[in-house]
């Protein structure tokens, strides 16, 4: 029997990559996709915040993903051009969460005003609206918003925009569902609660969700939790490590320095847990 650290990863998109990494660093890999991104089956929100966009009624759009971006794009490209979809966008005050979005927008050749530093998540956009990170602050009094959503709305980050002033747009362009096939999450889900795993890496905070929500489908929940305790835990930044934490109560023993597969991978496996941060 190997000695090697077993890890349950509950990555999808690079669930390849993920497990190249986990064998890089020492470590048995289970990766058990936990979701996948649906488009929207009616774009009417996307569409009329789009109408919003080329009409010039936003004082500045919100990028929280690069997926999320072209997914918007899809939508308003058939109706309005490319062309003046861009043109609108170069005319408004662009913000982006993080390097996906922001290389989005350096394809399109938009101008990115303002751009969120690591760990790249909401709260350090909102830091970054308001000056703290070398550039003018920008005045939200009276601006209406836009913010493309991925999967359910960042109602704390909303939260924070009207704080400011702002009248908020959801623009929501994709959704999270469950997996296809079930079977490989069924069975990490078990295979927490028989205490198979050392190690459980988490990239998303919606991937804890649906592994919860998969335990009680099954009937397993309380034993999910308990397994969840007794094996390490590593949250890749404050989102995940939030929900974690207050949605479910969860241990998070290891948060690595930058929001990425390879720190966390590495960090989970070479170092001894440290709680990240409040």
């Amino acid at each position: 029997m190997s000695d090697r650290p077993r890890v349950l990863s509950l990555e999808s998109r690079r669930a390849s990559e993920m497990e190249t990494l986990i064998r890089k660093f020492g470590g048995e890999p289970t990766v058990a996709p936990s979701m996948r991104e649906v488009p929207l089956s009616d774009n009417s929100e996307a569409a009329a915040a789009g109408e919003d966009l080329i009409a010039r009624r936003f004082g500045a759009v919100v990028f929280l993903t690069g997926v999320g971006a072209s997914a918007w794009m899809d939508v308003l490209e058939p109706a309005h051009g490319r062309d003046v979809v861009l043109a609108s966008l170069r005319a408004t005050t662009v913000c982006v969460r993080g390097p996906k979005p922001a290389a989005v927008m350096k394809k399109w050749d938009v101008p990115i005003a303002y751009r969120a530093p690591e760990p790249n998540e909401w709260s350090d956009l909102v830091d970054t609206l308001d000056g703290k990170h070398g550039q003018p602050a920008l005045d939200l009094r009276g601006q209406r918003v836009a913010v493309q959503e991925y999967g359910s709305a960042n109602l704390r980050l909303h939260d924070a925009l009207r704080d400011r002033g702002a009248e908020v747009v959801s623009v929501p362009v994709y959704r999270w569902a469950m997996p296809e096939d079930l079977r490989p999450l069924e069975d990490a889900v078990r295979g927490v609660c028989d205490g198979r795993f050392d190690v459980l890496l988490v990239t998303s905070a919606q991937q804890i969700r649906h592994a919860v929500e998969t335990a009680g489908r099954l009937g397993v929940r309380e034993a999910f939790e308990e397994g969840v305790g007794g094996v390490k835990v590593a949250s890749i930044g404050p989102t995940a490590t939030a929900a974690m934490r207050e949605e479910f109560s969860f241990r998070v023993d290891i948060e690595p320095d930058h929001p990425k597969m390879g720190p966390l991978v590495r960090a989970s496996l070479l170092a001894e847990p440290c709680p990240p941060a409040e």
